[in-house]
């Protein structure tokens, strides 16, 4: 069993370990209770009831964070033409409209956070599965990042200013960032709030029984808070 120092131990005497909290205490201990001496991002994780063994009830789609994740979201686009002149006025880091940005990748390049294509460029993107696959860079039609050249402008746009995939695990779990510890409790509750009304929006209809089991929310340094499954279905963003 894993051993864990004095500073965590003492953040971690705040958190009954067996109490469910409601959203806005959870919020506020997550705050409190990261020792981390950077600006540590606040994650949550879900146990859905779903057997991701089956193709009927895989859990995957996209939430667009109202206050964003607090850092600097860089976004490659896969376009060419009208696409490639859309991206670079929609503001994408990286326009990868010739051979020479596939062939840096094909090296080991990787410094980006999304990846978007228009469908034209996927027969070339798709040479790249090997390496953004396993970093969950790979641009694909189910998480939006597979778009026509017109849609172009708005998905740089979520993208940079807090759009989030997530997709359920093979143990039936989806974990997923909401922002920085630093953020305020109405900003992370806010993020909170859209990313289970996602979850709820994007529930198979193969699902049976209970789809949200538990919901734990946690900094990078830091006790796991778990809030109450029911209260957090019921979350909505506060005006």
């Amino acid at each position: 069993m894993a051993k864990h120092g004095k500073k965590y131990l003492a953040v971690a005497a705040k958190v009954n370990k067996d109490q469910n909290y409601s959203p806005e205490e959870a919020v506020a201990l997550t705050k409190q209770t990261s020792y981390a001496n950077f600006d540590a991002t606040v994650e949550v994780h879900i146990r859905l009831g779903v057997d991701p063994r089956h193709a009927d009830q895989q859990v995957r789609d996209v939430v667009v964070l109202p206050h964003g994740l607090g850092k600097t979201v860089r976004v490659i686009v896969f376009a060419q033409g009208e696409g490639a002149t859309l991206a670079r006025e929609a503001g994408a880091d990286i326009v990868a409209d010739d051979d020479e940005i596939i062939a840096k990748i094909q090296g080991g390049w990787t410094d980006f956070d999304v990846a978007i294509a228009t469908p034209d460029m996927m027969g070339k993107v798709g040479r790249l599965g090997k390496i953004l696959g396993p970093r969950g860079l790979m641009p694909n039609p189910k998480a939006g990042t597979v778009i026509p050249a017109s849609d172009i402008p708005r998905v740089v746009e979520e993208s940079k200013a807090g759009r989030v995939e997530f997709r359920v695990d093979k143990t039936a779990n989806l974990h997923v960032p909401i922002g920085k510890v630093s953020f305020d409790e109405k900003m992370l509750y806010e993020n909170l709030a859209a990313l289970m009304e996602a979850v709820r929006k994007a529930r198979p209809a193969a699902t049976k029984g209970v789809y949200i089991k538990r919901v734990t929310i946690t900094p990078t340094m830091g006790p796991g808070i778990r809030i109450d499954p029911n209260q957090a279905q019921a979350m909505m963003a506060r005006e």
